[in-house]
């Protein structure tokens, strides 16, 4: 398996989890555009239906996203616009971890889809780590 790639069978819970939507943002300055792992909300166990909060704060808590676009000074040097030393952390198409908190964050409606996709924008130096498994399977816990 390459890289970023998801495990063979994944592929349809990938497009699921990162429905291909228009943001309607693009990133400028040293930001990227991410769109967050989208999760289904499943039935406990115990048959417990969750208050609409719980699911609210779940989606949100989501730490996983896939890369969508590279503001045009990210991970350069701010004064001389030189390219950072260890080059760019990150490239479209690349899954990353991203902070709990923080960035810009809204949803958009998925045609035929109830769930909505998730996006986010963030400074360049905030992301946590490149995922360099499936995507799916990356577990956050709050």
């Amino acid at each position: 398996m390459k890289m970023n790639e998801p495990v063979a069978g994944d592929s349809a819970e990938v497009a699921w989890a990162f429905p291909s939507v228009d943001p309607g943002a693009k990133p400028l300055g040293a930001r990227i555009l991410v769109q967050l792992r989208r999760t289904k909300q499943k039935a406990t166990s115990a048959g417990i239906i969750l208050v609409e909060e719980t699911k609210e704060t779940e989606k949100w808590n989501n730490m996983v996203a896939k890369v969508l676009e590279v503001g045009p000074l990210a991970f350069k040097k701010r004064d001389t616009m030189e390219p950072w030393p260890e080059g760019s952390w990150c490239e479209p198409g690349d899954y990353i971890r991203v902070p709990k908190w923080g960035g810009d964050r809204w949803e958009v409606p998925v045609e035929g889809d109830e769930e909505k996709a998730l996006f986010m924008i963030l400074n360049d130096h905030e992301v946590i780590a490149k995922v360099t498994g499936n995507p799916l399977e990356m577990v956050a816990f709050v």
